[in-house]
């Protein structure tokens, strides 16, 4: 019991420590290439004759930041088109499979439901180029699909853009933008969005794929299950955040063939096997700092505790320097005052008047990540 334990810590201290030096260059690598887009002065310029935003790289962080605190797939989808909404008046995310794109979800139209299951025709126009060369593309109303404009009409200034959101070198779906009729319609910002979204998707997947691996990984002093002979079938591991939509235009003979059912696992009884799993469930409950909630607030708390994590972390990479001396002369929350406050604001508002405004887990981030858990070095003017 003790090895199976040690080999359990072992594992989870691998993988944890993997994932942690795998994340925070992922993010930064994100974070920098917001800022290297941005043109000088901070607004936002546009392409292909779109209209600028005018939003600063503040907004464009704090959308990212809202996009990496999804932790799951459709979280972070819905957070890109809510994201998007800020710098296109009207957004819709089109899923791709077989060679055909289906709608998911719009922001911006008179009818947002309506752009579930329309069927958009791929075979020519801005949607065609963006799909087959996985570049943004810039068009005009009158190249889009005609039944599209009958159906949602187009924008006032007929400028539009397509970009691909890319998974494991696939397109697995195209964001329509355009500027509606107030002309907001900020391609760089767009872009970077989709970028991050792509990024932030596929360390979601290796995560998850890490961990089923070592959840997985038999215990050193545990019986071995018997499993049955299954065929073996090269497959990728990335989980396609779109498996469960069916497009209802997608006849079967088109439709992507289901992945093959995983190996049957007979468990082989052994005597005292179960009193210990019983035991290793107990203890696991007790480790858990939400045990007590329910499914639907102990989630909250945790992606609670994650944005914090993302907003201070962004605190950190923009002020390495700052932060160094301020924890040398112990006045840090001064030096980052309007810094701190701006992401206390954020998250606030977003998780505010929710059941983890009582964990503060703002306050504790900044604690134990800009102070090292020296509350000291923040300085007088930080408010315990």
């Amino acid at each position: 019991m003790a090895e199976s334990k040690e080999l359990e810590q072992r594992i989870e201290r691998a993988v944890a420590q993997a994932l942690a030096r795998q994340l925070p260059q992922l993010q930064a690598e994100v974070v920098r290439t917001v800022l290297a887009e941005m043109p000088a002065g901070g607004d936002s310029a546009s392409s292909g004759g779109a209209n600028a935003g005018g939003h600063d790289g503040t907004g464009l962080v704090q959308a990212v930041a809202a996009i990496h605190a999804g932790g799951t797939q459709k979280e972070i989808l819905r957070a890109l088109l809510d994201a998007g909404s800020a710098y296109g008046t009207r957004v819709a995310l089109f899923v791709v499979k077989a060679g055909l794109a289906t709608g998911w979800q719009g922001r911006g139209f008179s009818e947002d439901e309506a752009i579930k299951d329309f069927a958009l025709d791929m075979q020519a126009g801005p949607a065609a180029h963006a799909y087959q060369n996985r570049v943004v593309t810039p068009g005009n109303i009158a190249e889009m699909d005609r039944r599209f404009v009958e159906q949602f009409g187009g924008p006032e200034n007929e400028q539009l853009l397509i970009l691909p959101l890319v998974l494991k070198d696939k397109v697995a779906a195209l964001l329509y933008a355009d500027g509606g009729s107030d002309g907001l319609l900020d391609a760089p910002a767009l872009e970077l969005l989709v970028l991050g979204t792509s990024a932030w998707l596929e360390v979601v997947s290796l995560r998850k794929q890490a961990q089923k691996e070592a959840d997985a990984a038999p215990p050193a002093s545990a019986p071995q299950p018997v499993v049955a002979a299954a065929p073996v079938k090269a497959t990728s591991s990335f989980s396609d955040p779109f498996a469960s939509h069916t497009p209802k235009h997608i006849a079967p003979a088109v439709s992507e063939p289901e992945p093959e059912p995983a190996a049957e696992v007979v468990e082989v009884p052994v005597p005292g096997h179960a009193a210990a799993a019983s035991a290793a469930a107990a203890s696991a409950t007790a480790t858990d700092p939400f045990a007590g909630l329910s499914a639907e607030d102990a989630d909250t708390h945790r992606k609670a505790q994650r944005f914090a994590r993302l907003l201070v972390d962004e605190i950190k990479l923009y002020n390495q320097a700052t932060v160094n001396e301020g924890r040398r002369n112990r006045d840090l929350y001064d030096r980052l005052r309007n810094d701190i406050e701006k992401s206390r604001s954020t998250y606030t508002k977003r998780y505010g008047s929710t059941v983890a405004a009582s964990g503060d887990y703002f306050q504790k981030e900044v604690v134990r990540n800009l102070a090292e858990e020296d509350v000291a070095v923040l300085g007088a003017n930080f408010k315990r």
